[in-house]
């Protein structure tokens, strides 16, 4: 991947796919389900969409809607299958009752991801403490990226604590780079950018005309442009 800003798309099949890659994606999140707000695709759709393009895939584990870890011996399992069968990047974020992180249920799952790349998703803008959180998963292998709006209602609310934490990067727990996602539209990127965040994570927003329809070069392209400007 360049040094240029990082443009990340939600994809749920390989039209969505091949259209993102098409409008200038550097990278894509596979989920399936996004009734559950996206939920681990199946074996044959990972890799379909893997030889369709050639940008990197983020593949998600979770199997149940909302952030507890549900099922971690079948997380687990469905790990293991990813990567047997090429999987190398992933998606995760666990949260106690209480809104700590599941600290248990992450190490499980990273064990089995052997040293790969991963995102901490949005479970972090449900966390008690977001600070803490970060601490307790600064020393984990592969962690390299948190998806997050600021806040658990979107980016409107959130752009304060963005522009803090990016303010912070390099500090520790704070080393990995903010993907910015949940609520993101176009006219928030000058203020972003501005705060020196470089990574965008899209879905809806590709969407046009609603989940129900497929990524659209168009809307992609559209935001590559105005993340490259």
């Amino acid at each position: 991947m360049s040094n240029r800003a990082v443009l990340e798309v939600i994809a749920l099949d390989e039209g969505d796919a091949v259209a993102a890659q098409a409008g200038g994606a550097d990278r894509l999140e596979l989920v399936t389900d996004m009734a559950a707000d996206g939920l681990t695709p199946s074996l044959t759709g990972f890799r379909t969409i893997r030889a369709a393009v050639d940008i990197p895939l983020r593949v998600m584990l979770r199997l149940t809607d909302g952030f507890a870890a549900g099922d971690v011996d079948a997380l687990v399992a469905r790990a293991s299958e990813l990567r047997e069968a090429g999987a190398d990047e992933f998606v995760l974020g666990f949260l106690t009752a209480h809104g700590d992180v599941d600290l248990v249920a992450v190490e499980r799952l990273i064990a089995v991801l052997e040293g790969c790349r991963w995102t901490f998703h949005r479970a972090v803008d449900r966390a008690a403490d977001r600070d803490a959180l970060r601490k307790q998963l600064a020393d984990l292998p592969g962690l390299d990226t948190y998806l997050t709006a600021g806040a658990a209602t979107g980016v409107d609310d959130g752009l304060p604590v963005l522009k803090a934490e990016a303010a912070r990067a390099g500090e520790p727990g704070y080393e990995p780079r903010i993907l910015v996602g949940g609520g993101l539209r176009l006219d928030h990127l000058p203020g972003l950018r501005a705060a020196g965040l470089d990574a965008f994570h899209i879905g809806g927003a590709a969407r046009p005309n609603g989940w129900t329809h497929p990524v659209s070069t168009d809307a992609v392209r559209t935001w590559r442009e105005a993340i490259d400007a």
